[in-house]
C-alpha cells in the first residue's frame, strides 16, 4: 500500500509540474485534462487518508503489544517474591521441629487423663538444719548437744488461677507439728489478697520467717521473750492490701484476725476472743542500688482467766483485760546492680514493746506490766558465697514483787520472762557470725553468742555450728 501511494504521489507531482510548466509557457489546459487532474487529486487524498488510518492502527497494535510485554515481565517478579516467602516459611518450620500431623475432626479421640494428675501434684520441698553447740554458763551442767533441730516438709500448689495452698509440717524428734497451712485467694478486694489458715503472723519482719531461713541461728532475744521461742503463729484470716503509692514509696497494710494460740501472751484466754494485728509497711528505692523499708506493727488481744492466791491457795478468777504489743522495724539494703552477687550491705533493726493488764497473782488486784526489747544486725556479702555479720540484742522485762508467788501447797505462779523480782533487770547479747554457702542447696554457719545482763540469767558463752540443707523447687524460702 505504501508503494502504490508513493507512485501516485510521484505521478501527481509530475503532472502538476508539467501543467505548471505548460501554464507558464502560456498554453491553456483543456477541459478534459482538468477533470482528469481533479480526479487524480481526489484519489490521492483518499489514499492519503487510508494511509493515515492504517498508520494509526499499527501504532495502537504496537502499544497493546508493549503493555502485554510489561505485564508479562511483572509476573516473574511476583512469583519470585512468593518463592522467597515460601522459603522463609520452610526455614521457620524446620527450626520449630517436626510438625504434628493434624487429625481430621472425625478422627479426634478424647480420653480421660485423670485431669493431668502430674500437674495437679503439689510442689514439695524439704528443708532442715543440723545444730550443735558448746555452752559455758555457771550453774549449767549440760555443755554440749547436737540435734536435727527440725525437718520441714513444704507443700505448695496453685489450686486454680485465683488461689494457692501452702503448708509446712515441722518434724522434730517424735513430734510432728503443722507450722503453717493456709489458703491464699488473690485479688479478693481489688489489690488485696486473703489468707485463711494457720500462719506465722506479720509482726515486724523476722517473725514471718521460718527458723532455718534466719540470718542467724536463733530468733532475736526480745522476740523469744515476748512471743515465745517459736515466735507468733496463730490461726485465722489475713488481708494484705497494696495501698496507693505515696510519692515514690510503695505502701502495704496487713490486717489479721486470729485466735489466741500463743501461750506466752494469751494463755489466760478462755472466752476465745480473737486477737487483732495490724502491720504497715513503707518501701522506697533511694537509688538504683539502695532501698529503705520501715514498718509499724500492733497486736491487740485479751485474757480473762487468772490464777490469784486466796487464803494460801490459787483460785481461778475472771476479768477480761487487754494485752497489747507494739513494734517498729527498719531495713536498709545496698547492693550494686553490676556486682549484686558479690557485694552488699544489709542492716535491719526491730523494736518490741509490751503493755499488759493483769490480775496480780498475790491478790493485790489489777496491775499493769511493761516489757520491751530490740535487736539490730549488720551483715555484708564478702564474696559470692560468704556472708559476715553481727547482731546485738537487748531485752528489758518489768520488775514486780509478785513475779513469783508460791501457795501453801507448793504451787507456784511465775510471770517470767515478762516480769522479774529484782529492780531494773535487763539482758544483752552480742552475736558475730559467718555463713558459707557451699551451694544454693547447702550452707554452713558458725556463730558465737555472748550474753550478759543484770538480775536475770548468769553470763553465757555459746559457740554454734549450723548446717542448713534444702531440696525442691522452693528451697530456702523464708516463708
Amino acid at each position: 500500500m505504501r508503494a502504490k501511494t508513493i507512485l501516485y504521489t510521484v505521478y501527481l507531482l509530475t503532472t502538476v509540474a508539467l501543467v505548471h510548466s505548460g501554464w507558464a509557457e502560456g498554453d491553456r489546459p483543456q477541459s478534459g485534462e482538468l477533470k482528469q487532474l481533479e480526479q487524480q487529486i481526489l484519489e490521492l487524498k483518499r489514499l492519503t487518508e487510508e494511509m493515515k488510518q492504517a498508520h494509526e492502527a499499527e501504532i495502537r497494535a504496537l502499544k497493546e503489544k508493549i503493555e502485554k510485554l510489561q505485564q508479562a515481565a511483572a509476573v516473574p517478579e511476583e512469583v519470585e517474591a512468593e518463592d522467597e516467602l515460601a522459603k522463609l516459611r520452610e526455614m521457620a518450620e524446620s527450626l520449630a521441629g517436626p510438625k504434628e500431623e493434624e487429625k481430621p475432626p472425625e478422627e479426634t479421640v478424647f480420653k480421660f487423663g485423670g485431669l493431668s494428675l502430674q500437674k495437679l501434684n503439689p510442689e514439695i520441698s524439704v528443708s532442715g538444719d543440723f545444730v550443735t553447740y558448746y555452752r559455758h554458763q555457771s550453774d549449767t551442767r549440760k555443755r554440749t548437744d547436737a540435734e536435727i533441730r527440725g525437718l520441714e516438709l513444704n507443700f505448695q500448689s496453685y489450686l486454680d488461677p485465683f488461689s494457692r495452698l501452702k503448708a509446712t509440717t515441722h518434724i522434730h524428734g517424735d513430734h510432728i507439728d503443722v507450722e503453717e497451712v493456709y489458703f491464699t485467694r488473690f485479688s479478693t478486694l481489688g489489690n488485696a489478697n486473703l489468707d485463711v489458715g494457720k500462719f506465722r503472723q506479720q509482726f515486724g519482719v523476722v517473725n514471718r520467717w521460718h527458723e532455718d531461713a534466719l540470718d542467724q541461728v536463733q530468733y532475736p532475744l526480745a522476740l523469744q521473750r515476748i512471743f515465745g521461742d517459736e515466735g507468733l503463729s496463730q490461726t485465722g484470716a489475713s488481708l494484705e492490701w497494696t495501698m496507693p503509692k505515696w510519692g515514690d514509696a510503695c505502701q502495704e497494710l496487713v490486717f489479721q484476725v486470729t485466735n489466741n494460740d500463743n501461750e506466752e501472751l494469751f494463755g489466760g484466754d478462755e472466752l476465745g476472743t480473737p486477737s487483732l494485728l495490724f502491720h504497715y509497711k513503707n518501701y522506697r528505692d533511694l537509688s538504683r542500688d539502695t532501698y529503705l523499708e520501715f514498718g509499724l506493727s500492733g497486736l491487740f488481744g485479751w485474757n480473762d482467766e487468772w490464777d490469784v492466791l486466796r487464803a494460801g491457795t490459787f483460785d481461778k478468777e475472771h476479768d477480761a483485760l487487754g494485752t497489747q504489743v507494739f513494734g517498729a522495724d527498719v531495713s536498709f539494703l545496698w547492693e550494686p546492680a553490676e556486682r549484686a552477687l558479690y557485694r552488699n550491705i544489709e542492716w535491719r533493726s526491730e523494736l518490741y514493746v509490751l503493755n499488759r493488764d493483769i490480775l496480780a497473782p498475790d491478790g493485790s488486784g489489777t496491775d499493769n506490766v511493761n516489757a520491751w526489747g530490740a535487736y539490730s544486725y549488720l551483715q555484708t556479702r564478702a564474696a559470692r558465697n560468704l556472708e559476715v555479720g553481727v547482731r546485738c540484742d537487748y531485752y528489758e522485762p518489768d520488775s514486780k514483787d509478785y513475779a513469783i508467788v508460791t501457795g501453801t501447797s507448793g504451787e507456784t505462779v511465775s510471770l517470767a520472762p515478762l516480769v522479774y523480782l529484782r529492780d531494773d533487770p535487763c539482758r544483752w547479747q552480742l552475736s558475730p557470725y559467718i555463713t558459707w554457702w557451699q551451694s544454693e542447696w547447702v550452707k554452713f554457719r558458725g556463730e558465737y553468742n555472748y550474753a550478759w545482763g543484770r538480775d536475770m540469767e548468769p553470763t553465757e558463752h555459746v559457740v554454734w555450728f549450723q548446717a542448713v540443707f534444702a531440696a525442691g523447687p522452693h528451697k530456702h524460702e523464708r516463708y
